[in-house]
C-alpha cells in the first residue's frame, strides 16, 4: 500500500505579490468595510486600530475598554507571543471612531462586539477583512496579519528608526523588526538626484 503524502501548502508568495498594504489600500479597505455591512463603523474602526497599532488579530479582538484612555489619548497594548506590551498614543481619527463606538455599544467590556453582545471572534474578523479586500479590489487576498506588516513597512518608509519600530510592534528580538527596514523604499531615496 502506498502512503499518501499530504498536499503541499501553497506559499504566500504564490497567492499575493506582497504581505503588506499601502496606506492608500488601507484607506480603501476601511471604506469598503464601512459599506459592506450593518456594522461598518465597528469594522472600519477595527481595521484602523489594528493598522495604527500593529495588532495581531488575537490582540485586536481581546481589546477591552479598560485598556483605552480617551481623555489622555492612550491605548495600553497587551502583546501576545511573549511580546513587549506598551502604551501607544491615540490620534484624532482613532479617538473619534472609538468615541462613536462607545456610544453605539455602551456598557460593554470589549471594544468590538457582535449584535449579541459577545466579543468579535478572530474568525469573524478574518472573514470581514477578506470580504472588504475583495470589495476594495485590492487585487490579491487580504488577511488580518497584513495590517501588522503594513504598520511596520509604513513606519520604516517614514524613516522611523528600527529600535522604535521594534518597541512599537512589541518585538522582543530586533531581527523580527529588521525585515521592515531592510525593504523600506526610503533607503533608496537619494540614489538619483533628478
Amino acid at each position: 500500500m502506498v502512503a499518501m503524502k499530504p498536499p503541499l501548502k501553497i506559499k504566500n508568495s504564490a497567492r499575493r505579490v506582497r504581505e503588506y498594504l499601502t496606506p492608500a489600500e488601507i484607506d480603501a479597505l476601511m471604506i469598503a468595510a464601512k459599506q459592506a455591512g450593518r456594522h461598518g463603523l465597528r469594522d472600519a474602526t477595527m481595521i484602523l486600530v489594528a493598522y495604527r497599532h500593529g495588532l495581531r488579530v488575537s490582540e485586536l479582538v481581546s481589546l477591552r475598554w479598560s485598556q483605552v484612555d480617551l481623555k489622555q489619548g492612550l491605548l495600553y497594548v497587551t502583546r501576545l507571543k511573549h511580546g513587549l506590551s506598551a502604551s501607544h498614543p491615540l490620534f484624532g481619527p482613532e479617538i473619534r471612531a472609538l468615541r462613536q463606538l462607545k456610544r453605539d455599544y455602551p456598557d460593554t467590556d470589549y471594544l468590538f462586539m457582535t449584535e449579541r453582545k459577545a466579543p468579535i471572534t478572530a474568525a469573524t474578523f478574518r472573514k470581514m477583512i477578506a470580504r472588504a479586500g475583495a470589495i476594495a479590489n485590492i487585487g490579491f487576498p487580504v488577511h488580518p496579519h497584513m495590517l501588522r506588516h503594513s504598520t511596520g513597512f509604513k513606519l520604516a518608509n517614514d524613516g522611523r528608526d528600527t529600535r522604535s519600530i521594534q518597541h512599537y510592534l512589541g518585538h522582543r528580538n530586533i531581527q523580527h523588526t529588521v525585515r521592515y527596514t531592510e525593504l523600506a523604499a526610503v533607503r533608496f531615496k537619494d540614489f538619483w538626484s533628478d
